[in-house]
This record gives C-alpha cells, structure tokens and sequence, in this order.
C-alpha cells in the first residue's frame, strides 16, 4: 500500500493461490503462467546461476545506534522494496527514537522491509515480525512493477547444488531474472519494469 509519493507503508493481501502438495514457481520471469513456471526458462536460455553468499547475516550487518533503538542493516540483502523511505527513513527515525512516534515508526518500517535487510532492536532483544512460513508473491502498485517472492517463517531453504541457505524469517527471491544476487532479490524489477500482469 503506497502513499502519496508511491513508497509502501503498509502491506495488503491480495488473492489467495492454492497451493499444491508441489509446484514450482518462476524465477526467470518470462512464464507464460506466472506465478507458477511452465518451462519457458528451458527455452530462453535463463542463467539462474546462484551468485549470492550464502554465509550468516551477522557476517554482512551493520549497527547505527539510537537513543532508543538500534538497527541491524545487512544492505547485501535489500530489495528495494522502500518500506524504510517515509517520513525522512529508517535510520533518521532510529536516531531520534528517543520521541515514542518516531520509534514506533522506526520498528513498523523495519518490520515491513520483506528482505530482513533492516532488523530494529530494544533492550538487546530484535524486534522481528511473527510470520506464518508461507510464500508471498508481491506486487508494488508505487512503482507500477511486480516484486520479488517474499518467503516468510524462517523457511529453510537449499541450493540447487544442496547446500543449505542460513534460515531467516524474512527473504525475497528474484522471479524477474534480473537480480545480479540472486537467488536473492536485489531490486532489478523495479529498473527492468518487471510486470506479472500486463
């Protein structure tokens, strides 16, 4: 849900898909059947080639400290999404979290941020969001394109060689093709204008 400068605030749920015992979801962005992949990838060439690091998000973060609050970022994972752009950004919110507005606001916008790039922190404890495991499939109406998939619940997750991502509660994967990090989402869809539904 955007507001009036077409960054997200708030997230909304669309359609429910149903799922299935399995299914494979595309990533290369050019089924015919999105969401789901109906072998198109074979056919044009797409090089899904994992370039990503698959090590901790300790290893990638970084720490601002507030008055208040502090914020974990692990910018390597962002996708773009601008959950963290309103009312002067995240990190200027954490700065002045002494003010109870500013700070809830800080903790709802790194809540929001579907890549776990931004983790908010108080009183030592990390501020994460409770999520279901679940895939979602995202669409941001602010900037006209289709997101990534957002994969919620701290879903395990493996490489196609075997080896195991480190879980997370919150990850976006690249289904525009585009993403120079993929698997992960870094944002392309916005800068190739990724649509599901034209």
């Amino acid at each position: 849900m955007p507001n009036e400068e077409g960054d997200p605030i708030d997230w909304q749920e669309g359609e429910w898909l149903k799922p299935g015992e399995e299914y494979a979801l595309c990533r290369c962005g050019q089924s015919k059947n999105k969401p789901y992949c109906d072998g198109t990838h074979l056919q044009a060439g797409f090089d899904g080639k994992e370039a990503c690091d698959r090590g901790g998000y300790s290893e990638k973060r970084s720490k601002l400290a507030g008055p208040d609050l502090e914020l974990i970022d692990a910018k390597e994972y962002c996708a773009g999404a601008r959950f963290c752009r309103p009312e002067g950004g995240t990190w200027q919110l954490v700065r002045h979290s002494d003010d109870a507005e500013r700070r809830e606001l800080a903790i709802a916008q790194s809540c929001n941020c579907p890549s776990g790039r931004l983790t908010a922190i108080r009183n030592g404890e990390p501020l994460e969001p409770e999520l279901e495991p679940s895939i979602y499939v995202t669409e941001d109406p602010g900037a006209s394109v289709s997101g990534p998939l957002w994969v919620r619940g701290s879903i395990q997750m493996e490489s196609d060689d075997g080896t195991s991502y480190k879980t997370r509660n919150r990850v976006t994967l690249c289904r525009c093709g585009h993403s120079r990090n993929k698997a992960l989402c870094d944002g392309s869809h916005r800068r190739v204008g990724f649509r599901e539904i034209s």
